[in-house]
């Protein structure tokens, strides 16, 4: 999957095959945060993305609120207690702390 990247912001890249037109989003926002852009090249995709996280920070600014970025860097994962401990002995063995722990196997797994 492509994507944007802009200031900590992400963004997708989609298409719309019926009017030959590419829209997206800024993923991994809070629930109440909704940041679209459109256009018909890729350039002009860009810059309406760039323009709608400049006109989100300025707001954000202005208005006095907190501004978030996609993706905190924090998430919450259930799993069986009997995983968790499973988990938590393997990084004690390793000398590690649970997160870094789960840090480097994530980071595996995805690279």
């Amino acid at each position: 999957m492509e994507i944007l990247n802009y200031k900590g912001f992400i963004g997708s890249i989609e298409a719309n095959l019926n009017d030959n037109t590419l829209y997206g989003k800024v993923l991994g926002l809070d629930k109440n945060t909704l940041i679209t852009y459109e256009g018909n090249t890729l350039a002009e995709l860009q810059a309406d993305f760039r323009n709608g996280v400049d006109d989100y920070i300025i707001h954000c600014k202005e208005n006095g609120l907190p501004l978030h970025k996609s993706y905190s860097g924090s998430f919450n994962v259930r799993i069986p207690p009997e995983l968790h401990a499973k988990i938590a002995f393997s990084a004690q063995s390793s000398g590690m702390s649970l997160n870094a722990y789960i840090r480097k196997i994530l980071s595996a797994a995805v690279l």
